[in-house]
């Protein structure tokens, strides 16, 4: 199990690399740059491949791009070594300033308040794509998707797989298969290696599905059964996947689920919490019988499970909260049917 007390001890378990981590950046070839890398998930990915480099013995760059609104994380990722490059992601001359590389990783995007302003999120989610595929047409790109491109499956399916055909509720899901269709076009049209990691609620403790429900039921508030079923996955193991992913993009661009190999009905972790904080459980809301679920034999078959089990991954939510742990206060939105976010 992670033992996590600290914000410091969040942050390393977040980016210490695992031996196949570093086994990987041993062979890595070229250069890597993490767009989007001021988000939730990015900074974290970006030391963690940075660490997974110095310890395989490389000096290889590992160059972050964002507008980094946040000066902290800017500075952090800077003290560690990673070359830090401030940039309007939607600016085409910005994106074309930025110098080629060899291997990309695209974390930018737009969830939270899409239902507000659509058209800025339809912007991030196809335009910033395409200015990206275009500039680096020569790189492997990594893609970061979502599971809501995909139809509401019953758990009973066991997920939705890669060859299923997508079918987005709401405009944010819509622009997220719009982005996936502008990385696969470029793609074709360049002969571009590229990847579209689906990835479905990853999680750090101070932010994703568990940690909702979690706090839910640690401040007395009823957990929404309106979506019966979820997965999850260690932020530490998406960080993971996605540095290694690198070496499966193909043109045609590969689609690739990444989640956990659990499917976590909502009513049994909100009773796991309530017991385990002593809290009376209170629930609302009835089930609609179908979640966005992902099946990812196909990522656990090339890149191995994940190091952090669901029920690892729940106890260590629990201590953490129950110790006062800190909270990004953003919901993820999982009991949302409707696609509006």
């Amino acid at each position: 199990m992670i033992r996590i007390d600290s914000d410091s001890e969040l942050h390393r378990q977040l980016t210490q690399p695992s031996a196949l981590d570093i086994a990987f950046a041993g062979k890595l070839r070229g250069d890597v740059m993490v767009l989007g890398a001021g988000g939730k998930m990015g900074p974290t990915l970006a030391l963690r491949l940075l660490y997974a480099l110095r310890e395989a013995g490389r000096n290889t760059r590992v160059i972050a791009v964002s507008r980094f609104q946040s000066n902290d994380a800017g500075r952090e990722l800077e003290e560690a070594g990673v070359e830090v490059t401030p940039c309007d992601l939607l600016d085409p001359e910005s994106v074309k300033s930025l110098p080629l590389v060899e291997n990309v990783l695209f974390l930018a995007g737009r969830k939270f308040g899409s239902g507000a302003d659509s058209e800025t999120t339809w912007a991030m989610n196809t335009v910033v794509p395409a200015q990206v595929a275009q500039h680096f047409r020569d790189s492997r790109i990594v893609g970061f998707s979502t599971g809501n491109v995909y139809p509401f499956v019953t758990p009973e399916q066991g997920g939705s797989i890669e060859s299923d055909v997508p079918a987005p509720v709401g405009e944010y899901a819509q622009s997220c298969l719009g982005r996936e269709r502008i990385f696969q076009y470029y793609s074709r049209k360049f002969s571009t290696p590229c990847l579209l990691f689906r990835l479905n609620y990853a999680i750090d403790l101070r932010y994703g599905v568990l940690v909702d429900i979690a706090r839910q039921v640690f401040d007395g508030k009823p957990v929404d059964l309106t979506v019966p079923a979820v997965n999850v996955l260690w932020q530490g193991d998406a960080n993971s996947y996605a540095i290694r992913s690198l070496d499966m993009c193909e043109s045609p661009a590969r689609i690739l689920n990444v989640t956990g190999p659990e499917t976590i009905p909502v009513l049994r972790a909100a009773e796991f919490f309530a017991a385990r904080f002593q809290k009376e459980l209170r629930v609302t809301g009835v089930s609609k019988g179908v979640a966005l679920l992902n099946n990812a034999a196909a990522c656990h078959e090339a890149l191995g499970y994940p190091a952090v089990t669901a029920s690892e991954l729940m106890e260590s939510v629990a201590m953490w909260i129950e110790t006062g742990g800190a909270s990004l206060n953003k919901a993820t939105k999982f009991q949302v049917t409707d696609g509006r976010f």
